[in-house]
């Protein structure tokens, strides 16, 4: 509907050749947003007020001349200038009659745009490592990619979505350590189990199940002989003793069952924990495209690859035999370290590579998705793309913040260690696919989710996901109703009968259904509208189901009224198969 008021602006300009020049550039689409106070109608636009300037004319001058341009329209009722100079526009029955048509019409695709060629968005989120089972808060993460991924193509973008595996480096050496003590220990062999190792009930598992065929038990004096201290506490020295005894042990398996066989069971180690996390994502809704490889990285040649070209474009210096970027230059409050005097490629190098290699793939937009803990990520690798050519707004970073969970009023503790459930697949165990994914998405990203587990469990309308699944199971039970007691109902008669609903419920549900398509633009850069959306129309909705029985009404007055749930059934269902969360028949 918005569009109907941009393109009859936007036919009122063009009729003002004297106005041309002033309006060159602006889009009559951005000057109009939705009045707060009905009061002052559906619409306001400020395009008087952004002309006035470059016309050299008073801003509500030019809002009459626009006006006395307006086309005649049925879909506008009637127009008023106000305050400084904003039109705004009510809408007539006859809009909101068209709407509700174009509802049933469409179907699952009402609110989705035309399918666009470019810009072409790859989309990386969770990529959490693959060191063990995904925690509550990469649900969030999880939740938030797909959601804003579904948004994006509705939007009509090309969306390719991206799992960055973390499989290489230091922490995969320290999980397979790990699971290698612990199937020592299994075979009677145990020794001081590293401070700094993975120590989840998992690792038991992943060692109980991995192929060792040919790897020999060693004894604990073989494993543990003059080995350092192990390190106790948080500080800086405990720190150091930690990472000198979990590094010997790593060198000591090496020695012990040889660079293939530790790699083996590392390798072993990082599938294990990959699948878990495929699967557990999986059903939650949440797939992908690829699973990107970091180590392939090394192995493709394309940190190499992203490293000569800094060099040819003078954007590497050298300093204490170590290659550096300069990433002060682009804003960042160091310089970064890319390549280690012994040779070794930083985990930044390895950064800039892989976004390289995603525009290198022809992606123009990439927007990743991340812990609030990668606050000082962006800057960097932003710079990383212009020192190599692109720009550095190409890539967009929304870092989502953290998550607690609250039962009975308390807080969980949420450890492993302890016992406590920490893991998305726990959650899920607990409330469900439906209310995790609703609840994750609740709040703005930035913001931090206290997440309440008994009012996710609960049925009434405290439990917002639950309140808003209902009204999409009522309408069904309407319809199940009339089945049962042999009522026909023709929604041909239905949908020429829309003037009939004339009450101050029936209006408002059919305004809140028009905004859906706007709802959806919005939701593109906020999710949580989408769910507010969503909650508000299954309010007006129930609003409007107990103050009325359908089934009893006069034959068109009811087509009509059943015409308008199916609006609202259809409304509830796309928007809730955007969040992934599904559309219930009964409850």
């Amino acid at each position: 509907m918005k569009a109907v008021v941009a393109n009859l602006v936007s036919e009122a300009l063009a009729s003002l050749p004297d106005l041309a020049e002033a309006a060159a550039g602006i889009q009559a689409g951005d000057t109009i947003e939705r009045t707060r106070d009905p009061s002052h109608g559906d619409f306001a636009s400020n395009i008087a007020m952004r002309l006035a300037k470059p016309a050299r004319r008073n801003p509500r001058e030019l809002a009459a001349a626009i006006v006395e341009a307006l086309p005649d329209n049925e879909a506008i009722a009637k127009t008023d200038i106000a305050g400084p100079g904003f039109i705004n526009f009510t809408l007539g029955a006859a809009a909101f009659h068209a709407e509700v048509d174009a509802i049933l019409e469409r179907g699952v695709d009402y609110g989705r745009r035309p399918q666009r060629n470019s810009p072409k968005i790859l989309l990386e989120f969770v990529s959490a490592n693959p060191t063990g089972p995904l925690h509550v808060g990469h649900g969030r993460l999880a939740a938030y990619g797909a959601t804003l991924g579904n948004l994006l193509e509705a939007m009509g973008y090309p969306v390719y979505r991206e799992y960055y595996v973390n499989d290489a480096g230091r922490q995969m050496d320290i999980l397979g350590v790990s699971v290698w003590l612990r199937w020592l220990e299994a075979k009677g062999t145990s020794v001081p189990f590293p401070n700094a190792g993975y120590k989840g009930d998992y690792v038991r598992d992943i060692a109980a199940e991995i192929d060792t065929a040919g790897i020999e038990v060693h004894t604990a004096t073989a494993v543990a002989n003059e080995l350092p201290p192990d390190g106790e506490g948080d500080d800086q020295e405990a720190k150091a003793l930690k990472e000198a005894y979990v590094s010997a042990l790593i060198e000591r398996a090496k020695e012990l069952i040889g660079d293939a066989g530790f790699d083996r069971i590392r390798q072993q180690s990082l599938e294990s924990i990959r699948s878990d996390i495929e699967d557990d994502l999986a059903e939650f809704g949440v797939t992908y495209d690829k699973w990107y490889s970091e180590y392939s990285l090394t192995t493709d040649g394309r940190i190499d690859a992203a490293l000569d070209v800094l060099r040819e474009r003078r954007m590497l210096y050298e300093r204490d035999g170590a290659q550096w970027f300069p990433a002060t230059d682009f804003g960042d409050e160091k310089d970064r370290v890319v390549v280690r005097d012994n040779g070794q490629k930083t985990y930044f190098a390895s950064d800039i590579a892989y976004h390289f290699d995603k525009r290198e793939r022809g992606f123009d937009k990439l927007i990743d998705i991340l812990g609030a803990d990668h606050h000082g990520y962006v800057t960097r690798v932003r710079g990383g793309l212009e020192a190599m050519g692109y720009k550095g707004e190409d890539l967009e970073v929304e870092l989502v913040q953290f998550v607690a969970l609250y039962r009975s009023g308390e807080k969980v503790q949420m450890s492993t260690r302890s016992g406590n459930f920490d893991t998305l697949r726990q959650l899920r165990a607990e409330v469900g696919n439906d209310a995790a994914r609703f609840y994750y998405v609740m709040r703005s990203n930035d913001q931090h989710l206290d997440f309440d587990l008994d009012v996710a469990k609960s049925q009434t309308k405290d439990n917002p996901v639950y309140y808003v699944q209902y009204a999409h199971a009522r309408i069904a039970a309407v319809f199940k109703t009339a089945d049962e007691r042999g009522i026909a109902w023709d929604e041909r008669n239905g949908r020429s009968n829309l003037v009939l609903l004339e009450t101050r419920q029936e209006k408002a549900l059919m305004s809140a259904l028009s905004r859906y398509p706007e709802i959806i633009e919005l939701s593109a850069n906020a999710p949580q509208t989408l769910v507010h959306y969503l909650r508000d129309l299954a309010s007006d909705f129930h609003s409007w189901y107990n103050d009325n029985r359908f089934l009893k009404d006069a034959a068109d007055l009811r087509d009509a009224r059943l015409v308008l749930c199916v609006a609202v059934r259809q409304v509830i269902a796309n928007g809730l198969d955007i969040l992934g969360v599904s559309a219930p028949e009964s409850m």
